[in-house]
């Protein structure tokens, strides 16, 4: 601009000067020479406007490719510094070829039996484990290819910015003046030096991801087909379930493999599936985990409130839950939740169930009887073994011969045992069932590996025992909810019993129907899971409640809506327990400890409102319902309540007033509008009262904080009690007033702290009156108190001759003198 209006000030001067010198000229030439002297000034000066058009322009698009240059230069330094932090962050492919080489490794383990070196046949089981297997490093190779092409396509942005901004036309537009030009081509060498070696940085980083992503392509392309060719297997072997799988046991085996590098191969995959499922479902674990320690913690106080009590009983029978309250929860929690756990692998399904039996072996010792502690020692250390060979993969003529002893060994036990056992002793008797049925499985299994179908043979073998055992810690499970349920209704007597819905007065003495379907239920799935076929007869109702599904904008499956409700119910259920055991722990206590805190009780209107409200949101998540949609409808149902249920809203509102303000709280002793009685219970709509006469007063909460409530409770529970008597007018009082406050002081009932009074009031016509105040400890024992009062008084004023004058009133007669006669 400072250029532009140089040249314009020439412009103008030397315009000026040449019409001053043209308009002299004129006057001194003919009107024809003057014409022409007026043209080639004209020309002269738009050839002149015309050259310094072209410099101010040259220089204009100087300044411009100037500025261009220098963001240019400024946008290379960010990028480079990008790519720099990048580069440092990301650049260790190290791990990544590592982790691409442990797949690999594991690839080739978990083929091993399936994919190479099949043998002569494929077995159920060693299909089922390395499909597992196969589909977790799938997973992982996945993943790892997914972050490499991230990589990649990152490493190869930075380049492509790079190149764009060192192909930016203005940085090749030069400055004419030469000093500048040197200055700006030290300029392009710097910036070149510095981007060459980052740019062959990430040219190295891209060739070396694009090999380990072509590494990964190949992985992923041997585990889908891999997986693909074993899904084969299985279909075939479900189709042919009860077809020939090798020879007969007695002929020469087709293909012989050492027994040593078959143990080694089933350790391999077992470790295998088991590291990856635990990777796969760790919080499942810590949940598992976390409802034990919560089983054990009210077993545990359960237990001390039947200590406290003694009412224990010394063979716990009907009490069992309770003779060890960890075992007892570790039990009921892996027996009931061990279906959270999706497909899980067959050994840790072992490792549970022997973490059950060893739990309910302990809790047997000298409960049953010695007899059927052996039964059941005897089932759980041959369902054990038959697990460990259920563990080995690939079969062997070894194993056959093994498995046919365990099979002899099945059936002729359990044909000792019905025949010769002592049913009536028995605390269960569906027990014999499953043993039964255990020796009809394991006496088809003795054919079926005799004459080659080994994996028909193994699935009898190892459901024979697996049906005995889930079925005993399936019916002591039942049995122990059944004890642990009326245990706690039977300490917890002043409970709400539509809060579980059940009907507890038949609790203990018959287990409902509904426990006994979730045990057959949950058998038939650990008993299927044994067979080929399941997974296939499973499948399409899996698809049918995975499927998803469409109502106007909104998709969702069933078991979205299932895990909707589920949680909700979680949720609702575990809000009805807090309410159920906290709203009556006051009753638990001795009357004497009254210094304990009460816990929960305070604060259970919003313990529950959070965990409803926690549940809520996370069910909404589970089941992908969307929030926006959800805040319109409350809106509008925001503005329907507003008018029609105002009633219903204020008390909801009370509700959340009495549980921030805490005017009372759960056991506090109230009176309000002449109901007087402890507080049971506070809810989101009303409030319970039970009254001294036994009843419950329902009480909306608005009218609780409307009415003229009297909390007891706040002012320390403590009442002040005044007794009024008269003394005879011949009394000494001083020695009324000593025997008056011996008595109040000898009583612990009534506070010393706040020190008795004796007042004499006045002078009745029979009597001096006196009025005796005190305050008694505890409100629910004023009236008691008061009355032992009135006893000691009575027998003391006795023993020192003081005497209570009744109402008395002198009358005078006066007779009128007779009057005279005469």
């Amino acid at each position: 601009m400072k250029s532009f209006s140089s040249y314009l000030l020439i412009f103008l001067l030397s315009s000026l000067m040449g019409l001053s010198s043209a308009a002299q000229q004129a006057k001194a030439r003919p009107d024809s020479l003057q014409a022409d002297s007026n043209k080639n000034f004209v020309a002269k000066m738009q050839g002149l406007s015309k050259k310094y058009a072209r410099e101010s322009s040259a220089e204009f698009e100087a300044d411009k490719a100037t500025i261009v240059q220098i963001k240019v230069f400024e946008e290379i330094n960010r990028t480079m510094q990008k790519a720099k932090i990048y580069l440092r962050s990301h650049a260790d492919t190290v791990r990544t070829k590592a982790a691409l080489h442990l797949i690999e490794q594991d690839f080739v383990a978990a083929s091993d039996g399936v994919l190479s070196n099949p043998g002569s046949g494929q077995t159920f089981r060693n299909l089922t484990a390395t499909s597992k297997i196969l589909g977790q490093l799938l997973n992982k190779a996945v993943s790892l290819k997914a972050n490499l092409d991230l990589h990649q396509e990152a490493l190869n942005t930075y380049r492509y910015q790079l190149d764009s901004l060192l192909s930016v036309p203005s940085l090749f537009k030069f400055p004419t003046d030469s000093a500048i030009l040197i200055k700006y081509l030290q300029k392009i060498a710097v910036a070149s030096y510095e981007v060459h070696p980052i740019d062959s940085t990430l040219k190295q980083s891209s060739m070396t991801a694009q090999t380990l992503l072509n590494s990964a392509n190949i992985l992923v392309l041997k585990l889908q087909t891999g997986i693909d060719e074993i899904a084969v297997f299985q279909k075939d072997m479900a189709e042919n379930s009860l077809g020939r799988d090798f020879g007969n046991i007695w002929e020469p085996a087709a293909a012989y493999r050492p027994f040593g590098e078959i143990l080694k191969q089933a350790q391999t995959k077992g470790w295998l599936t088991l590291i990856f499922y635990a990777e796969n479902n760790s919080g499942k674990l810590i949940i598992l985990l976390l409802l034990t320690l919560c089983s054990c913690y009210y077993l545990r106080s359960l237990k001390r409130i039947y200590e406290e009590n003694e009412l224990l009983t010394g063979d716990f029978d009907g009490q069992l839950v309770l003779r060890y309250p960890l075992l007892s929860a570790i039990v009921l929690v892996i027996n009931i939740f061990q279906f959270i756990f999706l497909s899980p692998p067959f050994i840790l399904s072992v490792i549970f169930w022997l973490i059950s039996c060893i739990s309910l072996s302990i809790m047997f010792h000298k409960f049953i009887t010695r007899y059927w502690m052996r039964v059941w020692l005897l089932m759980v250390v041959l369902f054990l073994v038959t697990a460990f060979d259920n563990l080995i993969l690939q079969a062997s003529r070894i194993e056959r011969w093994f498995m046919l002893g365990l099979s002899l060994t099945g059936t002729i036990s359990g044909i000792f045992i019905l025949m010769t056992g002592k049913k009536q002793e028995l605390r269960e008797k569906m027990i014999v069932l499953s043993i039964g049925f255990m020796v009809v499985l394991e006496f088809l299994s003795i054919p079926a590996n005799l004459f080659g179908r080994y994996n028909l043979s193994k699935t009898l073998l190892i459901s024979g025992y697996l049906n005995v055992v889930v079925a005993i810690l399936f019916l002591w499970t039942i049995r122990l909810i059944n004890e642990g349920l009326y245990l706690a209704f039977s300490v917890y007597t002043q409970q709400d019993k539509k809060l579980f819905y059940l009907n507890f007065d038949r609790v203990g003495k018959k287990v409902p129907v509904l426990l006994y379907v979730m045990l057959i239920l949950g058998w038939i799935i650990l008993f299927g899971r044994n067979f080929a076929g399941f997974d296939y007869l499973a499948g399409p109702l899996r698809d049918f409640f995975g499927r998803d599904r469409t109502l106007g904008n909104y998709t969702f499956s069933i078991n979205s809506l299932v895990l909707f409700f589920a949680i909700m119910g979680v949720a609702v259920i575990v809000s009805k327990i807090v309410s159920f055991f906290a709203s009556d722990a006051h009753l638990v206590h001795d009357k004497e400890d009254k210094d304990k805190k009460r816990g929960i009780g305070s604060w259970l209107l919003l313990v529950r409102i959070t965990i409803l409200a926690t549940g809520l949101f996370l069910a909404i998540a589970a089941a992908g319902i969307p929030v926006d949609k959800i805040a319109i409808v409350l809106g509008a149902l925001g503005v329907g309540i507003g008018f029609g249920l105002q009633t219903m809203v204020n008390h909801l509102v009370s509700g959340l007033i009495i549980a921030f303000e805490k005017p009372v709280n759960v056991g506090d002793i109230v009176d309000i509008d002449g109901q007087a009685g402890t507080m049971k219970s506070i809810g989101f709509r009303s409030s319970v009262i039970t009254t001294w006469d036994g009843a419950d007063v329902v009480m909306p909460n608005g009218d609780l904080l409307n009415s003229h409530l009297i909390n007891w409770t706040l002012g320390g529970n403590r009442r002040r009690m005044s007794i009024v008597l008269g003394i005879d007018y011949e009394a000494d009082l001083d020695q009324v007033k000593t025997i008056l406050l011996e008595i109040l002081e000898a009583d612990p009932r009534i506070l010393k702290k706040t020190a008795p009074v004796v007042l004499y009031e006045q002078f009745d016509s029979s009597s001096i009156n006196v009025k005796v105040y005190f305050w008694a400890r505890d409100f629910r024992e004023a009236g008691t108190v008061r009355s032992d009062m009135i006893v000691a008084i009575n027998a003391a004023f006795k023993k020192h001759q003081v005497k209570i004058p009744f109402p008395q009133h002198d009358i005078h007669i006066q007779h009128s003198p007779e009057p005279k006669k005469g």
